[in-house]
């Protein structure tokens, strides 16, 4: 009797053993597919979104004759987002300011494009981004050193257009077309070009006129930290308003700039002259679209500046002089000798001061002074 007992008690271990086992391992895949669930593994281009961006914190005074002036001032703040998927680079760039007039909102999307870079040789840009004009317009305003661009950067470069498209920055929707050729021995490339079409009307806007602006440019780099250039401009605005006969047409844009920069080891030296012809409208940069006959078809201009270390990665000096002449004479001619310094208390942090004497030929009484004060910051 009791071997029986045992016997059948030996059977149902013997039998219940394998059925454990094989529970368990369900048990077991059920776990591992419910954790596999619960972990989300992220794209490579999510990992590679990069969000940055700056503000620039100023005072200006001035004190031109019956128009006296001195104001804190929030000068822009701007948020980047970059990116990359496979071969290509994105950015999406937001900036704010007090800019207020027609077409001017405080908030607008001013960067975003797309760039296949996979070659050095040649590389393709599609979106809003920079025009492939001038040496100046393409770089950082904290890294550029002043109060502001220069004033044919700001007048014949699209930033408060003579042609009265709104304040863009430099900006534009379109297309390039760039590389950099011709590395030496130590894969430094000696040549770069760059070739953009664009709608011809700023950022955020339609072509009013279905024809677009061409912009070419190209420069030689024949020693470290040299740079000599040529670009050349031909476009038109639309939508005009004629004065005179009250009908609508466009406007020739036809522009070159001929440029030269040292840049190295925090030594900056940069000089460009601008020649435009075209009409211009009645109130540049505020997305204005009436002629003014008056002001002529030609204008002209130039720059030269020299920043130079005087306590390397601390403090530098600056000098810079300017003209502009609107009617591309000497009596329509705003002219500036401008000297400052730029302290910086770390790479993110930085404080630029400026002193300018202005002799601008339209006013009765020519010469005023401009103080600027900046306080610059990157995250």
């Amino acid at each position: 009797m009791m071997k029986r007992l045992f016997g059948s008690m030996a059977l149902v271990v013997l039998t219940t053993i394998p059925a454990s086992a094989e529970t368990l391992t369900e048990v077991e895949e059920v776990q591992a597919e419910q954790q596999e669930k619960a972990t989300i593994e992220l794209p490579a281009w999510v990992k590679n979104i990069k969000l940055s961006g700056y503000g620039m914190l100023q005072y200006q005074g001035q004190d031109p004759e019956g128009n006296h002036s001195n104001s804190f001032n929030l000068r822009l703040a701007r948020f980047i987002l970059d990116g990359k998927i496979g071969d290509f680079d994105w950015r999406a760039q937001i900036q704010g300011t007090n800019a207020t007039g027609p077409g001017q909102p405080t908030v607008q999307l001013i960067d975003l494009y797309a760039e296949w870079r996979k070659y050095p040789e040649f590389k393709i840009r599609a979106g809003q981004f920079k025009r492939a004009f001038t040496f100046e317009n393409p770089i950082h305003p904290i890294t550029q050193g002043w109060r502001g661009y220069a004033d044919i950067i700001n007048k014949l470069s699209a930033f408060g257009d003579r042609t009265g498209e709104k304040s863009s920055s430099g900006r534009d929707i379109g297309i390039q077309f760039a590389g950099d050729l011709f590395p030496n021995a130590n894969g430094r490339r000696l040549f770069h070009y760059q070739v953009g079409i664009y709608n011809g009307e700023g950022i955020n806007q339609k072509d009013m006129d279905n024809r677009k602006d061409i912009i070419a440019g190209a420069w030689i780099m024949p020693v470290k930290g040299v740079r000599i250039g040529v670009f050349g401009w031909t476009g038109s605005r639309g939508g005009m308003l004629d004065p005179v006969t009250g009908e609508n047409h466009s406007i020739k844009k036809n522009r070159y700039c001929l440029s030269a920069e040292y840049d190295l080891n925090e030594y900056t030296f940069r000089a460009e002259y601008i020649h435009s012809q075209g009409w211009g409208a009645t109130s540049p940069g505020n997305n204005v679209r009436q002629i003014d006959y008056s002001k002529g078809d030609k204008a002209d201009g130039w720059y030269v500046f020299g920043i130079v270390p005087i306590i390397k990665g601390r403090l530098h000096a600056k000098a810079r002089y300017q003209s502009y002449r609107n009617q591309k004479d000497w009596a329509t001619s705003v002219n500036q000798v401008e000297c400052g310094l730029n302290y910086f208390f770390t790479k993110n942090l930085e404080l630029h001061m400026e002193y300018s004497r202005v002799n601008d030929r339209n006013l009765a009484k020519h010469n005023y002074n401009l103080v600027d004060v900046e306080l610059d910051f990157r995250f």
